[in-house]
């Protein structure tokens, strides 16, 4: 049995990230799902792995690494030998860095955002999601414009860290017919092997 485990939830896309560069680097790892409709991820067991009582956690032997973020980081870094996933060239990390941020930031405020809405019923501000998603698009689709990856000439963990909310994105009312460039992206990393899809919510304009 792996001595690998991933925490997580199969309708949070930030679990998904994890999931996928594990699949993507043929890291083998025990998924366990946390019922997070019972509160399980706010009780004492697992707030000892996370204090802020979010998935997903990754525990790798004695290793726990909580954060979606800092899970792809740490993956890139101890089973990629090849540095691809996460380049150590200055300039080429910084890039990725930044798209770590906008996973963080403008992903995690529109697309996502607008998804908990429909998907978990959050009382978030859906309206003010969805216009985010659509200038966080716009500044994605000039980016892709020229390029077929978010940084470089290959994938990296910037491109998987904003996989899963954007092509999830219409399951919270954002629509990504406009956004060609973005569309294609999204199937290259679909094409990748390895690739591992997120399970998919019938809501929104996915319904």
């Amino acid at each position: 049995m792996s001595t690998i485990k991933l925490y997580r939830h199969p309708l949070s896309g930030h679990s998904h990230r994890a999931q996928l560069l594990l699949s993507l680097l043929g890291v083998n790892a025990e998924m366990i799902n946390v019922d997070l409709g019972n509160g399980e991820h706010k009780q004492p067991a697992f707030l000892a792995k996370n204090s802020l009582g979010q998935v997903p956690v990754l525990e790798d032997g004695d290793t726990v690494i909580a954060d979606s973020n800092a899970i792809l980081v740490y993956l890139a870094s101890k089973y990629d030998s090849s540095n691809s996933w996460l380049p150590i060239d200055g300039n080429a990390s910084a890039q990725v860095q930044r798209f770590l941020s906008i996973a963080a930031g403008p992903l995690a405020l529109g697309p996502a955002t607008a998804r908990l809405v429909n998907v978990f019923g959050a009382n978030l501000d859906h309206q003010k999601a969805i216009e985010i998603s659509h200038n966080l698009l716009r500044v994605l689709e000039a980016h892709l414009q020229d390029r077929d990856w978010l940084t470089g000439d290959r994938p990296t963990i910037a491109d998987i860290a904003n996989y899963s909310y954007t092509a999830h994105a219409p399951e919270g009312d954002v629509a990504l017919e406009a956004y060609a460039n973005v569309q294609a992206w999204l199937n290259r990393i679909e094409a990748l092997p390895g690739f591992l899809p997120m399970q998919t919510s019938a809501v929104g304009l996915a319904a």
